[in-house]
């Protein structure tokens, strides 16, 4: 089989999120949502790259002296699969962190906790790509140490496990919206007996590529609990404005936790 490099656009930047070598940092946090990137992007103390091309924002800079860049992706695994792939091209080796959102599935699970990923049901069609079916998605384990580190520390309602990546937001978890059919209607009480925790719809992609990767590339994740998929009625805003902070601030802790340690282990 040919390979191909990806391609760039006129600046000789990657094509989809406009970024080349230089433009991110080894260590990046990842979220769906630009206006997420935005907030973390908050945090630094200084910025150097600020980049938007279609769904994709990139925002490079320093915080508490560690080089950082944050990437919104948009929502999906194929958008996270672009964003992976090319930024892999960029920078290596790289640790990818996603601070994301989902829904509980587990009863155990509420509104507002935090779900830490140490393996990922990879119930989307993306990954499926790049790795064959038996290949698992799970986190890199200094990267799910950081983060289950960070939010113990942080003293933060969290859980580790099992969670389910799909591609889609309604039918793709087993809901039947008005004037559409599902074809899964009993998706939800399956995965509850396989013990996941949550579903979302990013996380496998990150684990899995970063598992069959040729490049140096670490991956994990944390989502912050915003409805359970029992009753899909999400929190007041005041909840998911709370839970989303929690979720960066261990994103966060985790990288400047992986530094030290990377630092310290070279």
């Amino acid at each position: 089989m040919r390979i191909i490099e990806p391609p760039k656009n006129d600046r000789g930047r990657y094509y989809h999120i406009d970024c080349g070598p230089g433009d991110i940092h080894p260590y990046v946090i990842t979220c769906g949502h630009p206006e997420r990137a935005e907030k973390i992007a908050s945090f630094f103390n200084e910025v150097k790259v600020w980049r938007r091309n279609r769904e994709f924002v990139t925002i490079t800079g320093m915080w508490k002296g560690i080089p950082l860049t944050v990437m919104g992706t948009g929502i999906g695994p194929d958008n996270t699969a672009i964003a992976v792939v090319e930024a892999a091209q960029c920078v290596e080796p790289v640790t990818f962190i996603r601070v994301g959102s989902c829904g509980g599935v587990s009863r155990q699970v509420s509104v507002g906790d935090l779900v830490i990923t140490e393996r990922a049901l990879r119930d989307e069609n993306t990954s499926h790509y790049y790795a064959p079916p038996e290949v698992e998605a799970t986190a890199s384990r200094d990267v799910l140490g950081a983060l289950e580190e960070a939010a113990k520390e942080l003293g933060f309602p969290y859980h580790v496990g099992l969670t389910c990546t799909t591609s889609d937001f309604y039918a793709g978890q087993g809901w039947k919206v008005r004037g559409f059919d599902c074809t899964c209607p009993d998706k939800l009480e399956r995965l509850e007996r396989e013990g996941v925790l949550n579903v979302e719809m990013e996380m496998s992609v990150y684990l899995t590529l970063a598992a069959i990767s040729t490049f140096r590339i670490r991956a994990g994740g944390v989502t912050a609990v915003y409805d359970t998929v029992w009753d899909r009625k999400f929190a007041e805003k005041e909840v998911l404005e709370e839970a989303e902070k929690r979720c960066i601030l261990v994103g966060l802790r985790a990288v400047e936790i992986l530094r030290e340690r990377d630092s310290n282990n070279p």
